[in-house]
């Protein structure tokens, strides 16, 4: 991901409304997050507990999703729909987004299941197992980045159309 400043984050914003956007609070330490090893960025407003952000580069530009957590954790063992990562070491919270437009203003949303932490970018490139005498490894890795890629995409495509 390229680095991003205020006003791109805050321009950036889709399914959110002028006032939302207005109020969010920036992720801390903006100018020190290292963007070369981020897919997307993503956080929760310490201002709003249950309100969530996350913003990521698609091919029409840069997209920011205003996200809302569930009000329950997700008690049983869950997997992350975006890192697919079977040895979380973190907890796994349901998200909803309101989708963008006319869809969003009658009220239609849509969940995931996302790391709490939003560590998914650092859970896709730690290298996996070794599954099996000579699986290589780092394209598994490569991969794992590909596929988390193309889920963050598909997800801000599914709000935004």
């Amino acid at each position: 991901m390229s680095p991003v400043t205020e006003r791109d984050i805050r321009a950036s914003f889709r399914n959110a409304s002028r006032k939302e956007v207005s109020d969010l609070n920036l992720p801390p330490g903006l100018a020190d997050l290292d963007f070369e090893h981020l897919d997307f960025l993503g956080w929760s407003d310490p201002k709003f507990p249950r309100r969530a952000y996350v913003v990521a580069e698609t091919g029409s530009g840069l997209a920011g999703i205003l996200l809302q957590q569930a009000e329950q954790r997700v008690v049983a063992r869950a997997q992350c729909s975006w890192c697919e990562d079977v040895t979380l070491r973190n907890d796994v919270q349901l998200f909803a987004a309101r989708k963008a437009g006319a869809a969003g203003r009658k009220g239609d949303s849509i969940g995931t299941l996302v790391c709490a932490n939003f560590g998914c970018s650092a859970n896709v490139r730690r290298l996996p197992p070794l599954a099996y005498e000579g699986f290589d490894r780092e394209t598994a890795r490569d991969l794992r980045i590909l596929r988390l890629q193309e889920h963050i995409a598909g997800f801000i495509h599914a709000v935004t159309d």
